[in-house]
Parts: C-alpha cells; structure tokens; sequence
C-alpha cells in the first residue's frame, strides 16, 4: 500500500488516558482513551465505496490484503495507536453523564489533497467506554449506516462517509426490539471517514468534569483545526466559533428537512460539532409526509426527534454545547444572541428551502400562506413526500386543475380511499398554486417555455428522485445475509445520482408497498445493532 500522509492531529494536541488497559471504567482529564480493535481473523470486505479512490487508494490496494486487514482491524497502520474519544451527552433530553466511542474506535488521520480526514471502525470491538456493551455490530445495522452515509453525501448534506463494509466473520447476539427475543446475527465493521468525529458531548464532557483546561485545549484545537478563519482570540473567538457551530448546525438540519430524512436520535453526543450527519441508527424518511413521525422505536411515545421537532431539536442541543462553552466565554447575554439568530435564522432558511422545493423564484406576499396551506394539505391524506415534489415540477400556470390533481395523485398512498372534501382541498391549493406560478413568470425575463425549463431544473436539482427508503435498506440486508451482495451493489449505484431519472432504476421511485407498513426494519426501528 502507497505510504499515507499520516497527521494525528487530535491525539498529538490533546491528553491521553493514562491507563493503557482496555476495560470499562470511568475516565477523567483525557480527551481519549486506548483501544484496540479485535483482530477479526474471518473478516471479508463486501462493499468499497468509491470514497476509497477519492482518498487515492488504487484498484490494486482496494482489493489487496493490506487494505482488508487495516479496514477490518486485524493491523494497525504502522506508529499509529488505535483509540477512543471520551464524551458525555444528552440523550433524550436526560443528562447521561460519560458516554464515548462504545462501538467505534479510530484508527489514525490522514491528509490528502489539502484535506483531513479521520477513519475509524464502528463495530470493531470494546473500548473504555463500552459500558454495558460488547463494542461489536451487526449486518443489518451496518449496512443501514455504509449506504446511508453515501446517500446524503450524494445528496449534497453534510455528512460523514463510509469507506468500507465487512463481515467480522463472528456472530454477534442482540435483542433487535428490546423484546427479550434475543438471536445471533452476522457480525459486521464499518470504516467512516470525516474530517472529525468530534461531537457536542466532548465539550459536555469537560465541561461537566469542570476540566477547564481541558475544555479550552479541546476547544483551541478544534478552532485552530477545523475553523481556521477565526482570526480573533480568547473570548471573541469562543464566540465566533459557537456562532459557526450553530450555523452550520442549522445548514445540516434544514437539508434533512428538504429532503424527509428524520435522523431518529438526535442525543448531543450524535451531534458533530462540524455540522455534519452522524451516528446512522434508527432513520428514516417520511413516506407519508407527517411532521410528527418518529422512525425510533424508542422514542414511540413522546416523539422527541419527530420530523417536524427536528429544528427545534438542534436549538436545544446547541443551548447545552452554549452552557459548556460558557466557562470560556462568561457572557450569557452574548451566546443568548447567537441562540436567537439561529431562531430567526431557522425563518428566512425555511422559506428559501420551500421556495427552491416549490420552484419559485420571486417572493410574494402570499407565499407563507401557500407554504402553510400546502403542510396543512399534505396531511390530510397520506402523501408521499418524495414523489409529491419530484412530480411538482411537471405543472405550470397552464396546467388543466384536474391535469394537476391527475399528476399529484401518484403521491397518495391508498388514492380510492381520498374523500371528496380532501380533494376539494387539494384542488383549491393547485389553483393558487398556479396563480402563484403565473406570478413569477410575470416576473421573468424568460419566455414561456425557457421559464418552465429553468424551473423544471431547478426542482429536480432540490428534490430527490430517490432516497433509501427503509424497506429498500431492507431489501439489501434480507439479500446480504444469504450471502447475495447483487442488490447492495446495485442501489448504491442508484444512490450516487439521486436527483437524476434512471431509467434502470425506475422501480424504486414508487410508493412503499403496503407490505413494507409494519414490516420490522420497513418502518420504525430500535437504536439495536
């Protein structure tokens, strides 16, 4: 294998666990801990995401020995020490105290082309902070977390990535609902990558410790790292550094909102302090559009990390990172400021968003009532969200009401069972809609027919044809555990042009079928793997 640019950057710059031995315990004044992978002798590469060449790792090292052995965990690249990241959190809205990679354990840096990434195995065996845990994974979990990775990578959401799916070769035994039906399953490791996989819970952690020290070397080295156009220094740019945070928090966010994705855990320790989508558990995207859908079963009853609480979800994560940032800034007033704007924020972003989705170009007086009646409509009946608005570029200020209506059909799941009055309803929308559209034409400069194409382009660049429904994800693990990797193959080529018609693939832009409705792993899942 061609010699990696290897740059440990958070190990070098912040302190160390100094007990070596690997055992669950509770750690203090360290940023990390020691961990070793277990050498999983069986283990097999099943899938390489094209990320792999993307790093500059050739066909040859992609399907090479070394590369199996370093990516499943049986060798350590060379002076490199394998470790876990200490952090706290969150998790439903209950302080959990230490948490910390208990299933992931990082194995080195690297820099490539300008850029920094870290890679690190999930499901590759007990760290400090496993608890109660045994550090492993599962197929099916795995698979869920190597495809959608890529998926909102392509998909254009800030996310971390998936280098490599493997079978550890070992039986792994979970309780898949919490049921007390316990089973073995086909053991699995996950290679991610990102630029850092370092989350709220970290600066929980120190800052709950009251390890000051150590919150302000975390805090200067991720600065120094990662936000390196903050020029200022000590307070102002503590300050500045939040106000990124929060940004980027709410950039991340609005695009799940764009697209149905429902991230299902949205504890603070699953939350990147870079903005990134992480932690792939129990997601989901709407099917029928419903803002209070939940995929986690474990958040069935209050629907904490529902689709439509997911903003106001990230505001409230980003006030415990404020109260953990707080020992450097002291300014209580200052990061109140910077919470406020996210709110307002959150407004003028959730307009752009639905305009683009809406394929309007100029604002009107009338647009919020259109966007809020348009909600209030979705609801009525079960409408599929992804299909709704991929068909919503097709219709014009010309369009035939009933055309319109035939066209938006598509999208209701059980269409026979549709009363007169929803009908009525959708029909009057359409009719606004259409009055809006002719609006905007007004206001172009373009013609007619050179309007409608540069409309029709830009809601198919917003809108997704496909996206990895949970019965497909399904589909894939079903066929992956007869040891028939074909259909994983398949949709993640699919995945990497989501906004693009492939004919080849036309049968997954369709409704969920009914069987998928209650199907375990089609619909709502547990955070077990």
């Amino acid at each position: 294998m061609h010699k990696l640019h290897i740059d440990n950057s958070f190990t070098n710059a912040l302190p160390k666990d100094p007990i070596k031995e690997n055992f669950t315990r509770p750690v203090t004044d360290a940023a990390y801990s020691l961990a070793t992978p277990v050498p999983f002798k069986k283990a097999s590469l099943i899938h390489i995401s094209k990320l792999a060449k993307e790093l500059g790792f050739s066909e040859e090292e992609i399907n090479g020995e070394e590369f199996l052995q370093l990516f499943t965990g049986q060798h350590l690249y060379p002076k490199t020490e394998s470790y876990a990241m200490a952090y706290a959190g969150h998790q439903f809205g209950n302080w959990a105290g230490q948490l910390g990679d208990g299933r992931a354990i990082n194995l080195f840096e690297i820099v490539h082309k300008e850029q920094r990434w870290a890679f690190q195995l999930k499901g590759a065996g007990p760290t400090p902070y496993s608890r109660r845990g045994d550090g492993l994974a599962v197929l099916r979990s795995s698979i869920r977390e190597h495809l959608c990775s890529e998926a909102m990578h392509h998909l254009g959401i800030p996310t971390t990535r998936s280098l490599s799916l493997a079978l550890s070769g070992e039986e792994v035994l979970r309780d898949m609902m919490y049921d007390g039906n316990t089973a073995y399953e086909k053991g699995a490791v996950v290679c991610r990558v990102a630029p850092s996989f370092i989350r709220f819970g970290n600066f929980e952690l120190a800052a709950a410790q009251g390890e000051n020290n150590l919150l302000k070397k975390l805090t200067d080295y991720t600065i120094s790292t990662f936000f390196t156009d903050i020029k200022s220094s000590g307070k102002e740019a503590y300050l500045e550094f939040f106000k990124q945070v929060t940004d980027r928090t709410l950039e991340m966010i609005m695009h799940w909102q764009r697209v149905g994705f429902v991230h299902g855990v949205m504890n603070t320790d699953n939350m990147s302090i870079l903005g990134l989508t992480i932690d792939y558990g129990p997601y989901g995207w709407l099917e029928p559009y419903d803002h209070g859908w939940t995929p986690n079963t474990t958040d069935r009853q209050h629907k904490r990390y529902r689709y439509g609480a997911q903003p106001e979800i990230g505001l409230w994560n980003l006030l415990q990172l404020a109260n953990a940032l707080f020992p450097l800034i002291e300014d209580s007033t200052a990061l109140q400021e910077i919470l406020d704007n996210y709110k307002t924020n959150y407004q003028v972003q959730y307009l752009e968003t639905m305009m683009n989705k809406l394929g309007i170009y100029h604002t009107h007086k009338d647009d919020r009532d259109l966007m809020q009646n348009l909600e209030e409509s979705l609801h009525l009946h079960e409408t599929d969200m992804t299909i709704f608005y991929r068909e919503l570029c097709k219709i014009n200020s010309k369009t035939d009401i009933i055309e319109a209506f035939k066209i938006i059909s598509i999208a209701f799941y059980n269409f026979p069972k549709l009363v007169e009055q929803h009908k009525k309803t959708w029909m009057e929308w359409l009719e606004s809609y259409r009055i809006r559209l002719q609006f905007d034409l007004e206001q172009s400069p373009l013609d007619r027919y050179a309007f409608a194409k540069a409309r029709t382009q830009k809601m198919n660049n917003i809108n997704p044809r496909y996206v990895l429904r949970n019965y497909i994800s399904q589909l894939v693990i079903d066929e992956a555990d007869k040891g028939n990797y074909e259909l994983l193959h398949d949709v993640y080529k699919m995945l990497q042009h989501p906004y693009t018609e492939q004919p080849e693939f036309e049968k997954w832009y369709a409704l969920r079928p009914d069987w998928a409705r209650s199907k375990v792993g089609c619909s709502m899942l547990s955070c077990s793997s």
